[in-house]
């Protein structure tokens, strides 16, 4: 059986890991027969958002970690203490955790950086030529982790993130929100979930592209 790493960035669409996106990213991979693993990195979050206002809570702290094991029902891994040999490939969920707490490309636009563990270990999935899937704002790190040339999407609707991806040396390609990209050189998969969907379903169709295109290439 194939077992798939999913990368969180805490819970919560704007200070973590989008719900929907992770949610049925996990549900494909589990309809499909492929055992997934959810790990995160373990440190404070960025900020904490209440969702039901929008606005920063400034007196609340949260661990990046402690947050993604709530869609992971617990079981989760620290990122620091995975090892690239024990997976066949890894997808990233969206939502502003990607770009507050994986990266700072929120803050920071093309002049981000990316969380160190997630950089070495989706290195070493890349050198062992694994595949990789990087779902609604997530593709935004691709060009920080992997360097320039790679093509991925994060849809059609965002100009300013788009033009910060293609400053950055990534190859950016409009994507209808119900479909992926593939750099197949470089076996990337991205789709634009939530960057482009007004919909679930409409996220659902291209995660659940996204998710089977790399079972594809994992095999």
């Amino acid at each position: 059986m194939k077992k798939f790493a999913v990368i969180l960035s805490g819970s919560g669409v704007y200070d973590g890991a989008e719900l929907h996106e992770a949610v049925i990213t996990l549900l494909t991979l589990d309809r499909a027969g492929v055992e997934y693993q959810c790990m995160a990195p373990d440190m404070p979050q960025m900020h904490v958002v209440n969702h039901l206002t929008g606005e920063v809570a400034e007196d609340e702290n949260r661990n990046v970690l402690v947050e993604a094991a709530r869609i992971a029902r617990g079981n989760i891994l620290d990122l620091a203490k995975a090892n690239a040999d024990d997976y066949d490939a890894v997808i990233l969920p969206g939502g502003f955790g990607a770009a507050k707490n994986l990266s700072d490309f929120a803050v920071n636009g093309a002049g981000c950086e990316v969380q160190p563990d997630l950089v070495r270990f989706c290195k070493a999935m890349a050198v062992q030529n694994k595949p990789l899937g990087f779902v609604c704002i997530a593709p935004a790190m691709i060009p920080k982790i992997f360097g320039p040339g790679i093509s991925l999407t994060i849809g059609d609707e965002d100009e300013g993130a788009a033009a910060a991806i293609t400053e950055m040396g990534g190859v950016h390609m409009s994507c209808p929100v119900r479909e992926f990209v593939v750099d197949e050189q470089h076996r990337i998969v991205s789709t634009p979930a939530y960057m482009s969907a007004q919909r679930i379903s409409e996220a659902a169709d291209g995660i659940e592209k996204l998710v089977h295109k790399v079972i594809e290439l994992a095999a």
